[in-house]
């Protein structure tokens, strides 16, 4: 189990109560957030203590400080080569091989001050910075290890270059289909959708996700729960995230609450193939539990 370091104390558990932040971040539309202010609503969700003014300012120095050597390259797939070489080099902002478990890989806010983290807040930091120096960029739900891209470079064939934050590399369509082979076997091949762009909100709901899964392996079931919770605000017709906060929820006794998100779940998928035990669970907790006072 990851601790932190003698004589630093941090926060690892979302809080119970969901801020009034976050759910005015899922009520926006698409573009009235940038990706970046909503990761780091995301984090003070753990530590509201989180100054997300500063971490907006930061990333702007960040593209300030790029700014002369991409305003410098002689083609645009150079400009991106020179950003790669501003935040990867100079910056050094990489990947945590060696603590990629630490929970503080997963904030926004933690990454900037560390220069460490996960694909994804890499990739959020990355797609961030590239908008603010004025290229389009997104984020890529890549099966495994998310990605970056930055579309409308016109002096590539596929007119988009995709990077790896992670390792602080760019990556071609046949180095995406290897990884596809290596993870899913020889006879995989690379589908497009896979490299299509992210919502904002999906990038919320895999961050969130890796968190579930932290607190879930670590025994928080407090801290898995209020992962839970923010990503049935975010996602409301994910019918899995109700099945399995259910069972959470009835493994902590809370029988009422556990019924609920059965009954969502097979609302939402009646024709899944978990929907029949699911429904015998959900009748035989009905049968037994206790009169609400």
């Amino acid at each position: 189990m990851w601790s932190p370091p003698p004589g630093i104390e941090y926060a690892r558990t979302v809080q119970s109560e969901i801020s009034d932040r976050f759910r005015a971040l899922a009520a926006l539309p698409e573009s009235q957030l940038g990706l970046a202010e909503g990761a780091l609503v995301l984090a003070s969700e753990v530590r509201p203590e989180v100054d997300i003014a500063s971490g907006l300012e930061t990333l702007a120095d960040l593209a300030e400080r790029a700014q002369p050597l991409v305003d410098s390259a002689a083609t645009p797939s150079a400009a991106i080569a020179a950003l790669n070489h501003s935040l990867f080099e100079l910056e050094q902002f990489r990947g945590n091989h060696e603590r990629y478990d630490d929970p503080r890989n997963s904030f926004l806010d933690e990454v900037l001050t560390r220069r460490r983290g996960l694909p994804i807040t890499l990739s959020v930091l990355y797609v961030e910075v590239a908008r603010l120096l004025g290229y389009e960029a997104y984020g890529i739900s890549f099966p495994g290890h998310f990605l970056s891209k930055v579309v409308g470079v016109t002096d590539v064939p596929e007119y988009e270059i995709i990077v790896d934050p992670f390792f602080g590399r760019t990556l071609s369509l046949d180095e995406c289909a290897e990884r596809i082979r290596a993870a899913a076997g020889d006879d995989v091949d690379l589908d497009s959708r896979w490299l299509r762009p992210a919502t904002a909100n999906e990038i919320y709901v895999r961050m969130l996700n890796n968190l579930k899964l932290h607190y879930l392996r670590q025994g928080d079931g407090l801290g898995a729960l209020g992962s839970f919770d923010r990503i049935v605000v975010l996602a409301p017709e994910s019918a899995h995230e109700y099945r399995d906060r259910g069972m959470l929820l009835e493994r902590m006794d809370c029988i009422h609450a556990a019924i609920e998100d059965y009954s969502r779940f097979l609302e939402l998928a009646p024709r899944d193939e978990s929907a029949r035990p699911i429904r015998l669970r959900r009748d035989a907790l009905s049968s037994q539990k206790p009169a609400l006072n």
